[in-house]
Formats: C-alpha cells, sequence, structure tokens
C-alpha cells in the first residue's frame, strides 16, 4: 500500500520530559536537538518527505515554543492537552477525536522518536489494521545506553506469522524480547471508528497496569486491543531510529557522532 495525501499523523508532544532537565526547564522534549535539529523537526521531515502531509501535534508542557517552532511548515495542527501534567498518551492521543474522524490511515508517534525514511516507508507500506515499527536489533543499542538492557526492556512476542501477542510487560529473560516496540504505529482507516469506540467503552474506574485510566500507558492500550482480537503486525526492522529520554541518551548520541558510530543506529537524513 502506498501512502497519500489523505494519510495523516499524530505526534504526542504533550509532556514535560523532566529526565531532561535542565535541557526541558525551557524547552518541551520533543524540541531537544539531535544533530543540532529539533527531534521534532526530523519527524516532521521525515513524514512529509514520505508523502504524510497533516500532521496533528499534540502540544501541553511549553506548547508555544512547539507553536513556534513549526511555523515553518505546512499543513501543521496544533492541539492541546490541557490536562497534559495528569494524563499520559493515550489520553493526549484522544484529545484528536476530530481529527481521526477524518479519511486517510493514522501514524502515531512518540515526541522523543527519530526515525530514517526507510523505516517509515516500510510502517506505511503495511496494510494490516494495526501496525507496529519492532526494532529486531534493540539490544546493539540498548547495550550501548544501558550497564543491563533487560532492567529497560519490555516484552514483545510474536506467533509465527509476525502478530504481537504481548507488549509492554517486565520481561524475565531475553527469550521474552523478540523485538523493542519503537513508538512508532499505524492504524489503518477503517478501523478509526472502532478504536474511538473501544477507548469510548473502557472502564474510567479500572487500573491498567498499575495505572489508572487516564495515566495509562501506551503499551497497555495496545495491549488491550491485541486482547480483544486486533492484529497487531511488527514491522521489523535493524535499527535505523533512536528515542532520547535522558540526559545520558543526548550525551552518548553526541559522542557516537563525534566518533562516527552513530551511522550504525541511524543515519541523519539531510
Amino acid at each position: 500500500m502506498q501512502t497519500d495525501s489523505q494519510d495523516f499523523a499524530v505526534i504526542l508532544a504533550a509532556g514535560r520530559g523532566s529526565r531532561l532537565m535542565p535541557y526541558t526547564k525551557t524547552l518541551p522534549k520533543c524540541l531537544t536537538e539531535l544533530s543540532q535539529k529539533p527531534l521534532l523537526h526530523w519527524q516532521i521531515e521525515a513524514l512529509q518527505s514520505s508523502g504524510v502531509k497533516n500532521i496533528i501535534i499534540v502540544i501541553g508542557y511549553l506548547g508555544n515554543q512547539i507553536r513556534k517552532a513549526t511555523q515553518g511548515y505546512a499543513n501543521i495542527f496544533l492541539v492541546n492537552n490541557p490536562n497534559w501534567a495528569e494524563t499520559n498518551m493515550v489520553e493526549s492521543l484522544f484529545c484528536c477525536l476530530a481529527f481521526i474522524r477524518e479519511e486517510g490511515d493514522l501514524i502515531i508517534a512518540y515526541g522523543d522518536i527519530v526515525y530514517q525514511s526507510n523505516n517509515l516507508k516500510a510502517l506505511l507500506d503495511c496494510d494490516d489494521e494495526i501496525a507496529l515499527m519492532i526494532d529486531r536489533k534493540w539490544k546493539d543499542l540498548w547495550s550501548l545506553r544501558l550497564e543491563n538492557p533487560l532492567d529497560d526492556a519490555e516484552t514483545l512476542i510474536m506467533d509465527g506469522a509476525g502478530y504481537i501477542t504481548e507488549l509492554g510487560r517486565k520481561p524475565q529473560n531475553y527469550e521474552q524480547i523478540e523485538g523493542q516496540y519503537t513508538g512508532l504505529i499505524k492504524i489503518r482507516s477503517d478501523k478509526l471508528a472502532e478504536l474511538e469506540k473501544f477507548y469510548n467503552q473502557l472502564d474510567r474506574s479500572a487500573a491498567y497496569d498499575g495505572k489508572d485510566f487516564k495515566n495509562m500507558y501506551m503499551t497497555s492500550f495496545l495491549q488491550l486491543l491485541i486482547d480483544k482480537g486486533w492484529k497487531a503486525k511488527a514491522v521489523q526492522v535493524s535499527n535505523g531510529w533512536l528515542e532520547v529520554d535522558s540526559l545520558e541518551d543526548i550525551r552518548q548520541y553526541e559522542k557516537m557522532a563525534e566518533d562516527g558510530l552513530l551511522d550504525r543506529f541511524y543515519k541523519v537524513e539531510c
């Protein structure tokens, strides 16, 4: 399936990013720079160069900074999550219900990631009802970022056809991690109304993996969909993306770039 101008993306960028202080004292997390360009700009340019022209950015913390940073781009729509300090990404996503009702496939991206266009194309070309970009070589990067990669990893288990059966839980061993969920998702257009209905029918008083409804993890929401019978295809890639979660990540990537090693994990596309 080829992407077209009807496809649209939501970038979830409402949170504070406290682990990136002091960078995020005056800037939201998505404006943290990688190779002298904000993460958000890398994402916008990757999406628009791949034919995804309409991009919704959910803002919250220091949202006016994002408004200023996106003035040079066309077809950018900002949606405010007024409760960003008390909610998580799922709530930010469903602040965009009016846009989600539009025609076209929906790409959902965390605000603290970047990805190469070839990886994005693989996701866009997947015609399953849910597609998740999964890094099968995740451990190469995690071994550089962390002393013990298992401490920060989450389960991801697939069936024989490459559909995800479990994700987002605490793993006991590496056998429970068949890839790393990257925070890049695509929902097929004909499933969007059902997605909204599913969300609206969830129990607001229940706990979801230890979190209340408004602070549910995105992985918990995806697992609920899978448990309900939705088919989530793992679009498997080998590196070609980065997440920025902490000051140490920024320092690590800057050092790797200086040493000519960053291209192994993410090639900056000018």
